[in-house]
């Protein structure tokens, strides 16, 4: 297929980075099991040496991350936090990274307990506040680093207005666009230099894989992060690149459910008397509604909310809900509930990003809205 960006992102999604296979006619991409290739002579091969540098497989999916992100280049890696740590390897110690105040746990334990013993510096500020951002500022900084919506309070952040602040420095502005997913909001095209993704999540929308992947514009920069990637070796098997193109193939149509279904479950929430706040970019009620409409073509499938009965009520909840299971993770077709602070934001805990133990964080899936509304309900009702 030519990549072109004159086709629509439901077009991408089943087409990007696929060509039928030449030598069999293949529709779907087949999964080169191999770690190796015959070479026709010494230091001489067809492109592929050894399947940690490159894989048919995973060029493919590189093909199709990239078309659905607008960028000129992707990688994909063996999880959303190598992806994150293979673009910090591009941080010297003693520059500075200006990260967001509300990112995933694990996101936070790599820069706070990990990579800040290597020299590099960190500092968390409200990415939601343009001058806040701009305070926070250092003539070393080299690197922004936000989510939007975040994890798990979804703030938005005007990606456009802080890849200037960062530009006008000589920054980088990383985005995080695992929640939002492409189909929804594509950052390179707001200023981005990188797009992150953890492709479990709604790229692969199974819930059957975990990799990661990094989207970007600049070549110069691209064959650094190619470098690093074979040589860190943090990448994925063919089976799961098949896995995430073949969740690819349905993204466009999954997002337009979790969408539709997460704005339903979000009004129901919001209505109910046991509930105290609900934390959703479809509703009015939240403080970035505007922006959300600006910038997102839906508000997504993720929605937190708090109940009056704080944290026992919450996990009251989380135990006794029957179709939205108690797991970690989110965006696959099935709905998943969770309270971050225990959970996957366990890290941050005794730190200024600390989540409030009461907050429930829920992943709404495809399945009918109805049925997961009277789900919650049953429960709420208990309270």
């Amino acid at each position: 297929m030519t990549q072109s960006h004159n086709f629509h992102l439901e077009t991408l999604a089943v087409h990007a980075g696929v060509e039928p296979d030449p030598q069999t006619g293949a529709v779907m991409t087949p999964i080169y099991q191999t770690s190796t290739y015959a070479q026709p002579d010494v230091a001489q091969h067809k492109g592929y040496e050894y399947s940690r540098t490159d894989n048919p497989t995973r060029t493919a999916l590189h093909g199709a991350l990239a078309a659905l992100e607008g960028g000129n280049h992707a990688l994909a890696f063996a999880s959303g936090m190598a992806a994150i740590d293979t673009i910090l390897r591009l941080i010297k110690p003693g520059e500075h990274v200006l990260s967001g105040n509300d990112v995933y746990g694990g996101t936070f334990r790599l820069f706070d307990k990990v990579l800040s013993g290597y020299g590099i510096e960190f500092t968390f500020a409200d990415t939601t506040d343009e001058t806040a951002v701009s305070a926070a500022m250092q003539p070393n900084t080299k690197l922004v680093w936000l989510e939007t919506p975040t994890n798990p309070m979804l703030r938005l952040t005007d990606i456009a207005a802080i890849a200037k602040i960062a530009h006008d420095v000589g920054a980088w502005l990383g985005v995080d666009n695992t929640f939002a997913s492409p189909i929804l909001q594509r950052p390179l095209a707001l200023g981005a230099d990188f797009v992150l993704h953890s492709t479990t999540k709604y790229i692969g929308g199974h819930s059957d894989v975990v990799g990661g992947a990094i989207v970007l514009n600049d070549t110069q920069i691209y064959d650094q992060l190619k470098f690093l990637q074979n040589a860190i070796g943090a990448v994925p098997g063919p089976m799961d690149c098949f896995l995430t193109l073949r969740g690819i193939k349905t993204l466009a149509i999954r997002m337009a459910q979790h969408c539709r279904n997460a704005m339903l479950v979000a009004q129901s929430l919001a209505d109910h008397p046991a509930v105290a706040e609900v934390i959703y970019p479809g509703l009015d009620s939240h403080p970035q509604y505007e922006l959300a409409r600006r910038q997102m073509k839906g508000p997504g499938g993720m929605i937190s909310f708090v109940l009056h009965g704080g944290e026992e009520a919450a996990r009251l909840v989380a135990r006794e809900t029957q179709l939205f299971t108690l797991a970690e993770s989110l965006g696959g077709v099935e709905s998943l509930i969770e309270l971050p602070a225990p959970m996957t934001h366990a890290s941050v805990a005794d730190s200024p990003l600390a989540v409030d133990p009461g907050l429930v964080r829920v992943s709404v899936g495809i399945e009918n809205a109805q049925d997961l509304i009277n789900d919650l309900k049953t429960v709420l009702n208990q309270l």
